[in-house]
């Protein structure tokens, strides 16, 4: 029989399913994302204030320069009434001359009259800004938290709006633009046809049209729907809302159920014009939507972002040091891991793929690294966000011989043979296996040179002449220490190798080459070359390299290295 799932022992009655929206037209699930969205960085606002340490004023101001630097237009950089700080830093941004003429800045603000007045003060002088208000409309936060009915709920959003509006007239005149936000907090909670109501009632004081937008953000404060129930809430709200052509329709999910990018993109599909998030999705609880996410997820369907991510350890560094918290190791795009395969199977597969690129771009007559993109159990190349390929494969216990004769090829332009790749890897594995852990790059090359390129085995070539004669024949003579005796040996065949083979009868030694395969290291006309050798000796069949200036050398080197292991 199947295995059979049991009733659990967690109380799940306690919660109710969240309402679905009654939409049976909706469009979104047929929409494909061609452009990126309007993005807002909320990480000076509720990032950080959702930091276990919120950042000091000199890394506010490291976290607003790389968000500049990476192309975001629209930063949120405070909650100017909540704390003398983040006063004083709006006013530091304005006053320094640190706002980009291209970059409009945001503050958030409650709808209460003091601290409208207050937040707006903070922007005098500033060239470009938006005031975003908000209340909170959800039905649990009218009866339970501020205990008002609807008209009361929406008058204050309606009041907010217009002390807004007088306090920029007051303070800010005409000589800046100032724009509007207002979302209707907690969305997604909200009834949908009250939120409607209150953003109507609020633009009917904006007054949006021709040159004067107004943002309505429509947060998922909390994801307690999965992602389509969002969507066709943002779908009902962009068809139903008034003016739209001057409504920037704006999303600002958060991550509770861990569907918070699929929110944002489904939102996008059904309609929204702006997303609002934080680099890696710093936030409250379980963190605001992730822009480095969403914007290379763009990234790798062919969709310019619009935003710089081509240095992203740089950007996880510098989020890491504001924010004093850690990026999760797969994180996607930016974690340590991100570019990692350990197993065997996928090691094999991105080498191959890797090889596979290469062929098509030079048949192609294009450099690789501008040769459309198709490598297994990659998404993006990672050299596009400013990684090498040093961390791509990485071996450990569960590793094959794919993963090892990557980093063979890419760090030391060894091109192991295929049953070479699967004699070392089973050599590799017996290390990993011993000393547990993964087994970095120096010390595979370390294990490869221990095992293959000893020159203190029982046979090692001193010197060799050798010449071919008229009738075809191949013959050398070789110096030869042989355990610690220096012996001058000479033997015949079609070849060096064979030559050398026979030669070693001499001293009892028989060795029976099954398959030799040499190239070059290098580009220049003295580079090194590598030679292996797999033979047979006293039954045994084993592969031998050796590595020298002279190819001859290394072929005599690696047939020695067979010995010496066998």
């Amino acid at each position: 029989m199947v295995p059979q799932q049991q009733p659990g022992p967690m109380p799940f009655h306690r919660y109710a399913p969240f309402a679905p929206v009654d939409l049976p037209d909706r469009t979104w699930p047929s929409k494909t994302i061609t452009e990126a969205p309007r993005w807002l960085s909320t990480d000076l606002r509720d990032g950080n204030q959702a930091l276990i340490e919120p950042m000091d004023p000199a890394r506010k101001r490291e976290m607003f320069e790389l968000l500049v630097r990476m192309g975001y237009k629209e930063i949120e950089v405070g909650f100017p009434a909540a704390s003398q700080t983040d006063f004083d830093f709006v006013r530091s941004l304005i006053e320094d001359g640190l706002i980009p003429d291209d970059v409009q800045i945001s503050v958030l603000t409650q709808a209460r009259e003091d601290l409208i007045e207050r937040t707006v003060q903070s922007l005098v002088g500033a060239e470009r800004a938006t005031v975003h208000l908000y209340n909170a409309t959800a039905p649990t936060f009218r009866r339970v938290v501020f205990k008002v009915d609807r008209e009361r709920c929406k008058d204050i959003a309606v009041q907010g709006t217009r002390h807004v509006m007088r306090f920029i007239d007051q303070y800010l005149g005409e000589s800046a633009y100032v724009g509007y936000e207002y979302s209707p907090e907690i969305f997604v909670d909200t009834e949908l046809d009250f939120a409607l109501e209150v953003c109507e009632a609020v633009m009917d004081v904006w007054q949006p049209g021709p040159g004067r937008e107004i943002i309505l953000n429509l947060p998922a404060t909390v994801e307690r729907a999965t992602p389509n129930v969002y969507a066709d809430q943002i779908e009902w709200m962009s068809r139903n809302l008034s003016r739209r052509e001057h409504v920037a329709l704006s999303v600002h999910p958060h991550n509770d159920r861990g569907t918070g990018v699929a929110s944002a993109e489904l939102a996008v599909m059904a309609g929204a014009d702006r997303v609002e998030g934080c680099l890696f999705g710093h936030g409250e609880r379980t963190g605001n939507v992730c822009l480095v996410t969403l914007g290379l997820n763009l990234f790798s369907q062919g969709v310019d972002p619009r935003i710089d991510f081509s240095q992203i350890d740089e950007i996880r560094r510098t989020v890491e040091h504001c924010t004093q918290l850690p990026v999760a190791p797969r994180h996607p795009y930016g974690g340590d891991l991100v570019y990692t395969a350990f197993s065997g199977s996928h090691q094999d597969a991105i080498k191959k793929g890797f090889t596979a690129l290469e062929a098509e771009a030079e048949a192609a007559g294009t450099p690789v690294d501008e040769h459309p993109w198709d490598v297994p159990y990659l998404p993006i190349d990672p050299k596009d966000v400013g990684r090498n390929y040093e961390a791509v494969i990485r071996v450990n216990s569960q590793s094959g011989k794919g993963g090892v004769s990557y980093i063979m090829h890419r760090d030391h332009a060894m091109d192991l043979p295929r049953r070479l790749q699967i004699e070392f890897s089973r050599v590799v594995q017996e290390h990993t296996d011993a000393e547990g852990g993964e087994c970095a790059a120096e010390r595979i090359w370390e294990i490869f040179s221990g095992t293959y390129l000893k020159d203190s085995g029982p046979v090692a070539v001193l010197a060799h002449r050798s010449a071919t004669g008229e009738d075809g024949v191949h013959r050398i003579e070789a110096d030869v220490r042989v355990h610690g005796e220096i012996r001058e040996l000479s033997g015949t065949g079609n070849g060096p190798i064979s030559a050398f083979c026979d030669a070693l009868t001499d001293v009892d030694l028989k060795v029976r080459v099954i398959d030799y395969v040499e190239h070059s290291l290098g580009e220049s006309g003295d580079a090194r070359a590598a030679a292996y050798v797999e033979a047979e000796v006293d039954g045994r069949v084993l592969w031998g390299v050796g590595v020298h200036n002279n190819i001859t050398t290394a072929s005599l080197k690696a047939v020695c290295s067979v010995i010496g292991r066998a």
